[in-house]
């Protein structure tokens, strides 16, 4: 038996008595994890401090940086949001439906964990403690596999979860880490099929392909996000500067950023100096369609290619669009199903846009920086999810659930 199936074993016993532990129980798991965290955040800094150096050294661009440091304020984040997961309602055990049959049967639906829930994902410490804190909430063993640029955070988070669940009376193995980084424990991983119930990956465009093309475990497909602002030709021009500035300029890294601008042609010669003039002071490269670079001259003009990518940079894409029917259709064409918006005061243009635009997120006058589970009230998220089977947008606790058929007879036979 292989070091990680050994982690598989545990993890399937875990999630045994897991599957049956009261709300009680675990949410005095999940504020013993909160607290342990807080206790011990001088622990953490340390290896995040060890996993940055390492980044600078390779020369990790800075917008990653941004996504791998942890100081105070986010580690006190981290901990608002698992104190919020355990303030929500447990799904589970929760009774969706219960009906009686012309035999007597009683017939009910229950929610149910899915079981042990394998995580892939990149150079984000604090995914380790929010996926750890829904999968514990939901009643899921979980298995982690961070990236090697994290290492150091993750096994520092993972050590400090798992001896909170120790001191709270759940077992330790309900949390647990793959050491290694190397290729060959990602493929492993994808084929633990005799152990993992689900797997979800979170990262870039790279690895969730690696994962959905390769892994033989059930795949919960996460967001590239290669998300547009369309700004409408009667949008309120500041108004969508401003949203744009949010979108793209608060944190890049991360795959509810806007990707690409579309401006209708009518507003076009307004609006693209205003947006470029807003985010100057981030220094943001706008890759332009040809009139785009007309208009703006410093603008990089833009290959085929710009429009299908995931910058995750100060990087901006934008095209100039005759109306709202070739911005639809260009967002049909290179969005990712993650998260679209529209900016403009016409209410049927807004509408039409909820109705057509096919994403797990579509915003009228709003960042599309809001596609979270913590903003959306899930108290912390799993993953956006852009696929349509079992789980769409931010997944929190109940998108970890399955369910089961509960039915009472009276010695009914068939």
């Amino acid at each position: 038996m292989t070091i990680l199936e050994g982690q598989g074993l545990a993890a399937k016993v875990a999630a045994r008595t897991l599957s049956v532990a009261d709300t009680a129980q675990k949410n005095k798991a999940l504020e013993a994890i909160a607290q342990a965290l807080l206790d011990r955040q001088e622990e953490i800094l340390s290896a995040n401090a060890r996993d940055l150096e390492a980044a600078r050294e390779s020369g990790m661009r800075q917008s990653l940086q941004d996504r791998l440091a942890l100081d105070e304020k986010r580690i006190a984040g981290i901990v608002e949001g698992v104190r919020q997961v355990a303030a929500l309602p447990d799904p589970i055990g929760q009774v969706t439906k219960m009906e009686k049959r012309p035999n007597g049967l009683i017939i009910g639906r229950r929610r149910v964990p899915l079981g042990v829930i394998g995580i892939i994902y990149e150079a984000r410490p604090n995914v380790t403690v929010d996926a750890a804190a829904l999968c514990l909430k939901s009643g899921n063993a979980v298995i982690l596999r961070g990236g090697k640029e994290a290492l150091h955070s993750n096994m520092a988070l993972t050590a400090i979860m798992r001896d909170a669940l120790n001191q709270s009376g759940l077992t330790m193995d309900c949390v647990s880490l793959v050491a290694s980084t190397s290729r060959e424990s990602a493929t492993e991983m994808m084929n633990l099929t005799g152990y993992l119930d689900v797997l979800i990956p979170r990262g870039g465009a790279g690895l969730i392909r690696s994962v959905v093309e390769n892994a033989r475990v059930p795949v919960i497909q996460t967001g590239v996000g290669v998300c547009h602002i369309y700004v409408h030709e009667k949008a309120d021009l500041q108004m969508a500067a401003d949203i744009l500035y949010n979108a793209k300029c608060s944190r890049p890294s991360v795959c509810n950023a806007a990707e690409c601008v579309l401006v209708d042609r009518a507003v076009a010669e307004q609006f693209l100096p205003m947006a470029q003039a807003r985010l100057a002071d981030k220094h943001v490269e706008f890759r332009g369609c040809p009139e785009t670079c007309a208009i703006l001259p410093d603008a990089v003009p833009a290959t085929e290619e710009d429009w299908d990518t995931e910058y995750g940079d100060y990087i901006l894409a934008a095209k100039v669009v005759e109306g709202q029917d070739e911005a639809m259709d260009f967002i049909a064409a290179h969005g990712t199903g993650h998260s679209e918006a529209i900016v403009t005061a016409d209410y049927f243009a807004a509408q039409r846009f909820l109705d057509e635009v096919d994403a797990a997120a579509v915003y009228v006058n709003a960042s599309t920086r809001f596609t979270d589970g913590f903003e959306f009230g899930l108290g912390a998220e799993i993953g956006i999810s852009t696929q349509k089977m079992h789980a769409r947008g931010p997944m929190g606790l109940e998108e970890l659930t399955s369910s089961k058929y509960v039915i009472y007879g009276t010695g009914q036979v068939r």
